[in-house]
């Protein structure tokens, strides 16, 4: 990667946004963030809503311009959508298509509308992206803190030959250009994001830790020590790793742990899973998890809430509630 891949404060010019109402669509984590980061760089801006949405009376108590999502994508130069990946395609249609004027920006905050072919923006708008790597409550903290997150940038239409400062200004105004902004594409934002997900944020260390805990209580341990040491001490080894990379995990723990790391850990995630990885990511090329998550959506999400519904009844869960019970430093409010 070359330094002219990331852009800092310095680079860009957040005067850029003056005179224009920046539109943010959904006021949930990321939201919120913008929303409120944006408006404190004296940037204005509007926060569309369903009228029965809960977020209504935070977002106006927050001083901030609450009209339905239509009205505000009328209003909006700079309109990011903010909204579920699954609902995008049907809400842009029916709510916020007929709002983008030519010479708009329409802005996004990960690739998956426009990687899968949700929404075809018209010819004479830009179109952008701008991907905090971080959770919302991050971003407004970190930019409240006088720091910032790191973010993604990417254009993906440049109509007005503009897009770029004022994608760029955007991200500055959110607290991005504190930390570093890197520019890719709508592409790789989408499918790296997506892979990260399945293969290890979510899908690869949930069943990991699932099958871990399965085997010493199959094994004949008590659950309790098995969620101790297979799920509770987890966030010990992120930390660490989160903050010294994987050597420095490895160098802060026990010989024996690290012994047991080097010798054992390929054998979990050998070839087979290497293979998996490689189908996994395959499907998100092709579009076909984008189809299958879409006509889920449009199904009724009748398999997902099953399956979700099954999560909760693992004997994980119903032992980690009990153990977190005893921990009241732990925030269990989500």
């Amino acid at each position: 990667m070359s330094e002219q891949d990331i852009f800092y404060d310095k680079d860009g010019d957040l005067s850029k946004l003056e005179g224009k109402t920046v539109a943010i669509l959904g006021f949930g984590s990321q939201g919120h963030a913008h929303a409120l980061n944006l408006k404190e760089s004296g940037v204005n801006v509007v926060v569309g809503l369903r009228k029965d949405s809960a977020s209504r009376e935070q977002a106006s108590s927050a001083g901030l311009e609450v009209l339905s999502v239509a009205d505000a994508s009328s209003k909006g130069d700079i309109v990011m959508i903010l909204l579920p990946d699954e609902l995008q395609a049907d809400i842009w249609q029916n709510e916020i298509s007929d709002g983008i004027a030519e010479g708009n920006l329409l802005m996004f905050a990960h690739g998956f509308a426009i990687r899968f072919d949700q929404i075809t923006p018209p010819a004479g708008v830009d179109v952008g992206m701008v991907a905090p790597k971080g959770p919302g409550h991050m971003v407004r903290r970190q930019y409240e803190e006088g720091s910032g997150v790191p973010c993604l940038m990417a254009i993906e239409q440049n109509a007005t030959g503009n897009a770029h400062e004022l994608v760029l200004a955007y991200a500055i105004g959110i607290g991005g250009g504190r930390a570093g902004i890197i520019e890719t594409t709508f592409k790789d934002e989408c499918e790296t994001d997506l892979f990260g997900e399945q293969a290890v944020l979510c899908g690869g260390a949930t069943e990991l830790v699932r099958a871990a805990f399965d085997t010493l209580v199959e094994g004949g341990y008590d659950p309790r020590l098995a969620y101790f040491e297979c799920l509770h001490e987890l966030k010990l080894i992120v930390d660490l790793m989160y903050e010294k990379g994987i050597q420095g995990m490895r160098y802060s723990i026990s010989n024996t742990a690290e012994y047991g790391d080097l010798t054992r850990g390929t054998r979990v995630i050998g070839d087979e899973s290497r293979a998996a990885m490689k189908e996994i990511l395959a499907e998100i090329q092709s579009g076909d998890f984008a189809k299958e998550f879409i006509a889920e959506s449009r199904a009724g999400n009748e398999n997902f809430d099953r399956m979700r519904q099954e999560g909760k009844d693992h004997k994980v869960e119903i032992v980690g509630a009990e153990l977190r019970d005893m921990m009241p430093w732990i925030n269990t409010e989500f």
